[in-house]
């Protein structure tokens, strides 16, 4: 049997009550190549593609204080750029596409995180609703 490390997930899944964009996109340093004088990007494992990073402010209200705020990482060939900000809104809402979560063991908090990872983000579509989790279905 062959299990994939990142696992594919739905939007919904991750973010059921949204996501907001908090930060500027950033590219993610490949600390193994990078020297102090010249840093180099990180490129994706699986697509060769570059890496970048956003914070992202998750809306449950249900969530510890120190998972409010999360990097989802983006493996894109160019920069991505967040959605537009929304009158009146100080934070940019978005919806991520391609998601996959990788669970890695947290030695310093002695729990499974996750690394969140997309391949591209944009603007949530009107009207769309979360995807129901899968444990929330009857069985």
């Amino acid at each position: 049997m062959s299990i994939p490390s990142r696992l594919k997930v739905g939007h919904g899944e991750v973010f059921p009550h949204g996501a907001y964009v908090i930060g500027d996109v950033e590219p993610v340093r490949d600390f193994e190549r990078s020297t102090r004088e010249r840093p180099v990007q990180a490129t994706d494992k699986e697509s060769g593609l570059l890496v970048w990073a956003v914070s992202v402010l998750d809306a449950d209200p249900d969530a510890r204080k120190d998972a409010k705020t999360v990097t989802v990482k983006i493996s894109a060939p160019h920069q991505p750029v967040p959605p537009e900000a929304m009158a009146g809104m100080p934070f940019r809402p978005v919806e991520f596409e391609g998601l996959t979560v990788t669970p890695y063991l947290d030695d310093k908090r002695n729990r499974v995180a996750y690394s969140i990872r997309a391949t591209g983000m944009r603007a949530p579509q009107q009207g769309s609703k979360p995807t129901p989790r899968a444990n929330s279905e009857a069985a």
